[in-house]
């Protein structure tokens, strides 16, 4: 499937009022949401622990796992995890989109409420 971009707005968990913008690429091969470790660092995100995360190269890289609140096209998740990427790769993965309730449109290269394609 190709990929195509959205605007989110993200935040630490435990601290909602300070949102940042950011553009978002939507990919279903992405499992978790990626955001430059600057980036991260910068809002305060806490590191949960370190996983393994096997690249579209094949190879295998370990990386801090995280937590932060995002909004995508109105709506939001107070807690998803996040991966400290990066620079320069901005990635909505598939476990985001889940509990966002939103799934990808390959033909209108959007992202539509899950009930909405199932109609």
């Amino acid at each position: 499937m190709g990929t195509f971009k959205v605007k989110a707005s993200i935040w630490r968990v435990d601290n909602p009022s300070r949102r940042v913008g950011v553009e978002l690429i939507v990919d279903t091969g992405a499992t978790y949401t990626m955001i430059p470790k600057s980036l991260l660092e910068e809002l305060g995100v806490k590191k949960i622990r370190v996983i393994r995360l096997r690249l579209a190269n094949n190879t295998v890289v370990e990386r801090p796992l995280g937590e932060i609140g995002i909004e995508v096209e109105g709506y939001s998740v107070s807690a998803t995890p996040v991966i400290f990427g990066y620079e320069e790769i901005y990635l909505l993965g598939s476990v985001t989109m889940e509990q966002l309730g939103l799934a990808p449109d390959p033909v209108e290269k959007r992202l539509k409420p899950v009930e909405a394609l199932l109609l």
